[in-house]
């Protein structure tokens, strides 16, 4: 028998826009989440402000997330985890464990939405280049947001104002070396945004991008790339970085200005590594469980990401935000619409066959 239901894996800004538009066209949905809590990774991440907008990701995430809490039609299951599945479009049968209770159960669903996101490219994973483990003052942008959040940026080996601060683009993406060829797509925004906001808080630090290319989309351009420099005297250097090394207590970075053609050699007091996406653990896992087909980079794959670009390689099982590869939050929320009603429709038209 059709179910009338549609699973949502993942509480993030897809799954909740998801569900929240679903809700609003009247369909039953079951929200699962692994984590306690939902927001996805800018809760998790402690984002300061959303790219772009400058608007306050706390703020932004927990109207999303009242959205759904407060809604009849919407089952939210914190601490859970798909486990399996069996069915085909119209008819799931999936099973959810909760996390240590030992308990599982089976949800029925017409059809489920996999919106489990992304996570951060680990800079010292491949390769000690960036000396990410080796030195505390080099961070991640990750790292940066939660100090941005605390209205402060200083430097995490003792505390002082920085001098001087910079970010290196493209750490873990379009580099075939490792494997991750594709361009992550908002590093270099959320690297401006950042840059932007350390003149912000420490007006006096001098702030430094080096970078391959700068790709700004869509409106970036004029609300992140030019401001930066030309208000907040953000440096943009292009060139590439081969080697961080400890000189007294300050970072000296190494490589080639390619502008010039000549070798560089600059001291910094922090430097924060722009590290790409990768297909999350939950995203690898649940296309395993869902049996939905992954690109050679273990995101999930879309047949047509350009004319239908939620769509799984199993019929019912459709994809949502970053869990289909680097996204920025427009394209997540835009997804997340598409996807609720391709859902929609096919609980729909199963429930009239």
């Amino acid at each position: 028998m059709a179910s009338d239901n549609v699973l949502i894996v993942g509480g993030g800004p897809a799954g909740l826009e998801a569900a929240r538009l679903l809700s609003d066209i009247g369909v039953k949905v079951t929200l699962v989440e692994k984590r306690p809590f939902l927001g996805g990774t800018p809760i998790a991440e402690r984002y300061a402000a959303l790219t772009h907008g400058f608007h306050d990701a706390e703020t932004m995430m927990n109207g999303m997330i009242e959205a759904v809490t407060n809604n009849s039609l919407v089952d939210v299951r914190l601490n859970s985890s798909v486990t399996a599945s069996e069915g085909e479009a119209g008819s799931f049968k999936v099973t959810l464990a909760q996390a240590g209770s030992g308990s599982s159960e089976v949800v029925e669903a017409g059809a489920v939405i996999i919106a489990t996101g992304f996570q951060h490219f680990d800079p010292g994973r491949e390769t000690q280049v960036y000396s990410y483990y080796e030195y505390p003052d080099v961070i991640t942008i990750a790292d940066a947001e939660g100090m941005l959040k605390d209205g402060h940026f200083r430097k995490p080996s003792n505390g002082e104002i920085p001098e001087r601060v910079c970010f290196i683009q493209c750490v873990g993406s379009r580099d075939r070396q490792i494997g991750n060829e594709y361009c992550s797509k908002v590093c270099c925004g959320i690297s401006s945004k950042q840059a932007i906001e350390v003149r912000k808080v420490s007006p006096e630090t001098k702030v430094f991008i080096f970078y391959i290319d700068m790709r700004m989309y869509g409106y970036w351009e004029n609300e992140l790339y030019w401001p930066a420099q030309e208000k907040h005297r953000v440096q943009y250097v292009k060139g590439i970085v081969t080697e961080i090394v400890k000189k007294g207590d300050r970072l000296m970075i190494r490589g080639e200005d390619t502008t010039m053609g000549r070798p560089m050699e600059v001291p910094m007091d922090i430097v924060v590594l722009a590290v790409g996406m990768e297909a999350s653990h939950g995203t690898r896992q649940m296309a395993q469980t869902f049996g939905v087909k992954q690109n050679k980079y273990h995101f999930i794959d879309v047949p047509h990401d350009a004319l239908n670009p939620v769509a799984t390689s199993v019929p019912g099982i459709f994809v949502a935000g970053a869990a289909a590869g680097p996204k920025d939050l427009d394209d997540s929320i835009g997804m997340a619409g598409t996807a609720a009603i391709k859902a929609a429709g096919l609980v729909r038209k199963m429930a009239m066959a």
